[in-house]
């Protein structure tokens, strides 16, 4: 049998990885335990990758294996949503107030029926992301708009599920904190990332984004959003349209004009932005933006 091959029938992958990496990294794991640390593979090593000064290398790591998972699935476009972790779909919140007031405690029938308010939010995430899902269906591949959260519960599952609904492939974005947070099972499996560092997930919200939505929420909300505006303010980024959904909660956290009247931000800076309460009113601002046909 003539093993023998020309110049161009060798790939240079071939040439540099005489090794089976992964093959190799299963073989350092299971090294003989009598054998010291240091003789395992580095990219091996969870105590070496872990140390400060691969710091570094954690970050490259974390900047590259979303970015290839999006790309094998052909996703170049997101429609990001952020909101609240703590809201609940509007069967839950229904849900919890019959139980409250069967049980007539009078705070815990406060908080449901908050709940129940904010269920509201919740569905209107959901809905919203349905209209970008359902739009994106008859698109080339080339041209479709993707769903993108944080991957966690709250305004981040309803977004995640509207567009699962719609039979859509969606994104998630998670984070590991100590309390919570596990990616909603509405997100693509494939493409559901958990991150170490804020600012890489930052990053990869952004690297993406055509648009983004902000529901109401906490810090974390907050955050994300002021992030990005200032991104746009200060030209980093190409402006894209920034949706502030639930214009009532927004003008009351907020006093944008205050910021103008004191100089601390110029008169443009509130076209940066918009109010809407509606889905259909961010989905026309995005389309609009774009020149989306229906």
């Amino acid at each position: 049998m003539d093993t023998k091959t020309s110049l161009h029938e060798r790939s240079l992958e071939e040439d540099l990885a005489p090794l089976d990496a992964p093959a190799a990294a299963r073989e350092s794991v299971v090294a003989d335990p009598m054998l010291p640390d240091a003789y395992r593979l580095a990219f091996a090593d969870p105590e070496f990758m872990a140390r400060r000064e691969a710091r570094g290398i954690r970050f490259q790591l974390e900047m590259l294996k979303p970015d290839l998972g999006q790309q094998a699935h052909g996703i170049e476009h997101t429609v990001v949503v952020y909101g609240s972790a703590r809201f609940v779909d509007a069967q839950t919140a229904q849900a919890r107030l019959a139980t409250a007031q069967a049980n007539g405690d009078a705070a815990q029938i406060r908080a449901a029926e908050r709940d129940v308010r904010n269920a509201d939010r919740y569905e209107n995430a959901r809905a919203f992301a349905r209209l970008v899902a359902e739009h994106s269906q008859h698109q080339p591949q080339d041209q479709r708009i993707y769903i993108c959260t944080g991957g966690g519960p709250g305004i981040m599952e309803a977004a995640n599920r509207g567009a699962f609904e719609a039979g859509a492939d969606n994104v998630g974005l998670n984070i590991l904190l100590p309390h919570e947070q596990q990616g909603n099972r509405y997100i693509t499996p494939e493409l559901s990332f958990k991150f170490h560092y804020f600012a890489l997930r930052k990053m990869h919200f952004m690297m993406r984004a055509k648009a983004l939505v902000a529901f109401p929420g906490g810090f974390g909300t907050m955050d994300e959003l002021f992030e990005v505006l200032t991104l746009v303010q200060t030209t980093k980024v190409k402006p894209v349209p920034i949706i502030l959904f639930d214009s009532q909660f927004w003008k009351q956290v907020f006093n944008f004009d205050l910021l103008v009247q004191e100089g601390m931000i110029s008169p443009q800076d509130l076209a940066l932005f918009h109010f809407v309460d509606t889905p259909q009113a961010a989905w026309d601002i995005i389309k609009d933006f774009y020149q989306l046909a229906d």
